[in-house]
Order: C-alpha cells, then structure tokens, then sequence
C-alpha cells in the first residue's frame, strides 16, 4: 500500500476512576483551567508552579508501550508532550536513547520533571521508533497513572525541552514515519453505564475518522490558537436563552466536566432551578429539570439532555457524592479570562470530536 493509499488505524481506550470525593475532581479541573486561563499559556506550559495537586480524577487511559514496558496513559488533547514514570518507573532498553536534555511542563493540576529520550513508542500495535518522550525524575498530580500522551497542537511543547523550540508529538511521528498519511485524530468516548468503575469505552482513530463512531454530519470548525480552540454561542436551557455572545472555548479530553461562562452559568441556575453545592462543589437540584442544554458551534447546536448532564444516581460512589440529590456535569468557569468554556469528557461522552492538524480545525459530530 502507498502513503497514498494509508488507511486509519484505531486503538482502544479504558476509562477509569479514582475518586472518592466530587470536590476533587471540581479542584483538579479548576486548577487545570487556571492554567488554561494565563495570559501566555505557551509560557505557562514550560513552568513548574502548579498550585495545589489533586489527583483523583476520571481519566481515558491508553495502554502505551515504550520501549519494552507498558505504560497507562492519560489522552490529553490539552497538552502534547508525552511522557512516562510518574508511577511505573522507565527503565531505558535497547531502544530508548536519552538526549541529555531536560524536560518540565505543568498542567495546572499537577507537574512532571525529568529527562528527554527517544524510544520506540505504540499505542494499540501502532508504533513509532523514534519518538521523543519525557522520563519522568519527579511527577506530581498522577496517583494512579503512568503520565500522558499528549495530542494537543505541537506549540503547546514549545520550551518545555531545554534546547529545542518544540519537539513532535505522537501525531507527528505517525505522519513522519509513514504509519498515516494525515494528521487528523477522531476521539470516541462513551459513559459509564449502570454502577461500572471503569471500561474499555473508547477509541482513538489515527489517520482519519472512523464512520461507524458517530451519526450525521461533522460540524468543523477552524481551530482557535494555542489549543484545540472553537467559538462557542447562543446558550439556551430549553427555550430560555442563556447568553448570545460567543465564548471562547477548549475541546479537552484532560478535563471531567463542561464549564461555561459565569453570566450563563448564573442564568443557568435561575432557569433550572439549580444551586452551587459546597459539599459536592457541584450544582444541585431539588427537582428534576426536564429540559435540554443547548449550544452552538459552527453553525451547528449540540444539545445534552437531562438523561445526558444528570449524574446518573447509579454512578453517585464512582464520583464520590454520598448525597441522594441530584447534581449536573457541567459547571461555571469561575469568572475566569479566556477561554471561559471548556468541552470536556461530561460532553464528549455523548459526541464525537476530530483533532485535525492537517487541516487545521476541529470537528465534532452525534456519537453513534
């Protein structure tokens, strides 16, 4: 077969949990949007201050293999250094050949600092030879994972390799090394169901798009600098509207929840009948909402109905709310600059998202 001719390739993903308390996943992914939320966030990536570190989260892990070991990965579309050793510590074989250059990024939530090497790295059988990874010497924020595997916009690993402007993602070295012949990545997620802990739920499409993932059309959008950015408009909580001005958002696979801005968020609870809950550090409701919460990007709206943003009462232990009450998926983004919307996996859950470098947009469609 010619690169011409190279067709996707997939590889499956887990996710996993482990929380035993709702407010750490609200104070991980605060503290990640924190950091999306810096003037420079270029900048801020190639630091080590990160506050405060929680590490119980909802992750989508991919079993990666470096050299001869294999690592769980967390599939980050918000940053895109990767890098491994943060709990199963690397030991260079044959293959892994350090470049003596030092490697450091934060994430808002957590830090990694070691060591860059080169290694044959494969994610389900697709492999590369000479992929620059991160050894990890001190990791912070991880309890649980190996490190991540970063497909965010190669700027995002710009100084954070001593030495080297930026250095090529994952992405990049399929496409370099002939394993596909475009830089086009389709995520698909899917909830957890009944009281599960975790499941092998998810699929990582490289080279294209897989058809049977989704239903209808993909809505792409261009993508908005430095991130997987997209404009976000017209808020509506059933025919109530929320807010018209667009808002600048982040598709992120790194992030549990939907956040929004605070003038919707705000209305949001009006309309609802919705409250900021200080256990949970969710939104509460007394009694149960039955109309959907909409958005529009590209042209197109993507909606979430109550089935979809309520927190299934059988998952309450997997989020660690001991409350009978109900609470949403989504919450407000604090005030903060922007971007103030942040997509998470509360939403990729029910649609299917495309990370399309070659092309330079993102795209997102009804998952299947």
């Amino acid at each position: 077969m010619s690169l011409e001719q190279r067709a996707p390739i997939k590889a499956s993903l887990a996710k996993i949990s482990s929380v035993t308390n709702s407010t750490n996943i609200v104070a991980h992914d605060q503290a990640r949007l924190n950091h999306y939320f810096k003037k420079n966030p270029v900048e801020e990536l190639a630091t080590t201050g990160s506050g405060a570190v929680t590490n119980e989260i909802f992750s989508y892990i991919a079993k990666t293999k470096v050299g001869s070991q294999t690592f769980d990965l967390i599939v980050d579309t918000g940053s895109s250094n990767t890098w491994v050793g943060a709990t199963t510590k690397f030991t260079a074989g044959s293959t892994g050949k350090s470049t003596g250059d030092k490697v450091t990024v934060s994430y808002g939530s957590g830090s990694f600092s070691g060591t860059e090497y080169t290694d044959t790295v494969s994610i389900g059988g697709n492999a590369v030879t000479k992929q620059s990874i991160g050894v990890a010497k001190t990791a912070t924020g991880f309890t649980g994972t190996d490190g991540i595997v970063g497909f965010g916009p190669e700027e995002l690993t710009d100084s954070t390799v001593t030495g080297v402007s930026e250095v090529p993602t994952f992405m990049q070295t399929l496409v370099s090394e002939g394993v596909i012949t475009d830089n086009i990545l389709g995520v698909s997620f899917a909830a957890l169901s009944g009281s599960s802990e975790s499941s092998a739920n998810g699929e990582l499409t490289f080279g294209g798009v897989d058809d049977s993932a989704y239903t209808g059309d993909i809505t792409y959008t261009t993508r908005v600098a430095p991130y997987w950015g997209v404009s976000v408009s017209k808020f509506k909580f059933g025919s109530t509207s929320l807010g018209t001005a667009a808002a600048s958002g982040i598709v992120d696979t790194g992030t549990t929840l939907l956040y929004v801005p605070t003038a919707v968020y705000d209305k949001f609870l009006t309309a609802s009948g919705g409250k900021a809950d200080s256990t949970s550090g969710l939104v509460k409701f007394t009694t149960k909402p039955t109309s959907s919460f909409s958005f529009v990007v590209g042209g197109t709206t993507f909606t979430l109905t109550p089935a979809q943003y309520i927190i299934p009462s059988a998952q309450h232990s997997n989020w660690g709310i001991s409350s009978t009450s109900g609470y949403y998926t989504f919450i407000g983004d604090g005030g903060s600059d922007s971007p103030n919307t942040i997509l998470g996996m509360s939403f990729l859950e029910f649609y299917y998202s495309v990370y399309d470098t070659t092309s330079n947009r993102v795209g997102l469609a009804t998952a299947a």
